[in-house]
């Protein structure tokens, strides 16, 4: 009998793990065999299949690796992202067998506020109602609703959603890899490392959280509008290019809303016979500038200054209730243009140079210090070795700068705590050192150290499979 007792739990605990790691493995296996049928990963410029592959299982790994941090090293469940919005999926979930029509009216948002609701499914969720949220919308409801279909597949088996998180974060990456490979001939390496392989982009959106989703909204977006400018768009895209507008306004809305004014400019330059580059930034972004600091006349509620400064004030609040390691205390915004304009250089230099400063202690903190490092000195190699103003796409390079400033602004503005920087940066990263690709001279860099020649591809085609 002792003997019986003693193995009881060892089984009970290993069988649904290993049922799990199994099922997660049959729809890797799944996806791969899928995705080898797929052209738009299969026929990927400068990337062979092969490669693609391997990045989706290290994708999985660093999925993985987020999973054993917030296990091991971090196990408070109830505060890690990892697992808190799953967690909430399954109250969510559980409607389905009972009251179907419950699932579906959560999983749209219609009709799903009435009090019964309340008592029968969020009285037992931490974060459908969180008490530090001051936007329009509450992202948590989407990752949420996200776990929630995954576990139509995953019947709760954890590594399932970070095998589809992965898929969909891959996407996203192989959709901004294509968007700018053509703008990049002879630097398709480079540009695989910046896009796929930033430990910091590698390990923060490859997991169960809202990044995963954030990249593949952003990359298929991109990946649109430059299908379009190159005069490839179908009408069967729109879905899809409305689709990952949705998205993004529901996981982040800052983030899409620091991207269209980039993408507005993008499209109107590649339009002849219009003013100059510069008028058509200005004519932009004044444009949307004056909505921005208007909106609240015509959308009641929506003041963006005072949306910002709710949000700083509620993660600062957050920040002290967690006793975050990382803090670091700002100068408190109120809404007031004239006060957000003293603080930008402050907020652009937390976003982009605060974790070399501010890193905290931990291995996680050393490590985004040191990514840091390694950036600074990527873009001053790209200014050092950059080509003549006149082969540079400057319509391309202006976009992304002013929609990596903007974002960083409003990071900047609103977030205290190093590690939340770490993270919430990432979806400007990889656009940062396309950036420096952009002005970057191979031939220069080449002439000046050559065993770089072998980081590159020996012959850069000069046009790319659609």
């Amino acid at each position: 009998m002792r003997q019986a007792s003693d193995k009881r739990p060892w089984r009970v605990y290993i069988a649904p793990q290993m049922a799990g790691v199994l099922l997660a493995i049959g729809y890797t296996a799944l996806l791969l065999f899928l995705m080898r049928r797929m052209h738009f990963f299969a026929a990927v410029p400068g990337l062979p299949f092969t490669g693609i592959a391997g990045l989706f299982l290290l994708k999985i790994a660093a999925g993985v690796a987020l999973w054993a941090v917030y296990t091991y090293v971090y196990p408070d469940r109830v505060t890690a992202d990892v697992f808190k919005y799953f967690d909430d999926s399954a109250h969510l979930f559980k409607a389905l067998p009972e009251r179907p029509m419950d699932y579906l009216r959560m999983m749209l948002g219609f009709g799903n506020d009435a009090p019964e609701f309340m008592e029968r499914y969020y009285k037992d969720m931490n974060n459908w109602v969180r008490h530090y949220e001051s936007n329009l919308y509450n992202d948590a409801h989407t990752i949420i609703r996200f776990n929630a279909l995954v576990r139509l597949l995953s019947f709760g088996a954890f590594h399932v959603h970070t095998v589809v998180a992965a898929f969909l974060s891959l996407t996203g990456m192989v959709g901004i890899y294509r968007a700018f490979v053509a703008a990049l001939p002879g630097l398709e390496r480079m540009l695989l490392l910046v896009v796929f392989l930033l430990p910091s982009v590698l390990f923060w959106a490859s997991g169960v959280i809202k990044e995963s989703l954030l990249f593949f909204g952003l990359g298929l977006l991109f990946y649109q509008v430059t299908r379009t400018l190159d005069g490839r768009f179908r009408w069967m895209d729109l879905p899809l290019v409305i689709l990952n507008v949705l998205m993004l306004f529901f996981l982040k809305f800052y983030v899409l809303l620091s991207l269209l004014p980039a993408l507005v400019l993008l499209v109107w330059s590649r339009r002849r016979g219009v003013p100059e580059l510069w008028l058509k930034t200005t004519l932009v972004y004044g444009v949307f500038l004056c909505l921005g600091l208007n909106l609240q006349h015509i959308i009641p509620g929506m003041d963006i200054l005072g949306i910002l400064t709710m949000k700083q004030r509620d993660f600062i609040g957050l920040a002290v209730a967690m006793k975050s390691g990382s803090f670091v205390m700002p100068t408190l915004l109120l809404p007031d243009l004239g006060l957000f304009l003293s603080q930008a250089p402050y907020a652009l230099y937390i976003t982009l140079l605060g974790p070399i400063f501010h890193s905290g202690a931990g291995a996680l903190g050393l490590l985004s210090a040191v990514e840091n490092v390694c950036i600074v000195l990527f873009v001053v190699m790209c200014l050092i070795f950059r080509r003549p103003w006149a082969q540079v796409d400057r319509a391309l390079l202006l976009s992304l700068l002013l929609y990596i400033l903007l974002l960083a602004l409003v990071i900047g503005w609103t977030t205290p705590v190093m590690g939340a920087v770490v993270r919430y940066r990432t979806p400007l990263l990889p656009f940062f050192l396309i950036a420096g690709l952009l002005i970057l001279d191979r031939s220069r860099l080449i002439s000046r150290w050559p065993w770089i020649d072998r980081s590159f591809h020996e012959k850069a085609p000069t046009t790319y499979p659609t």
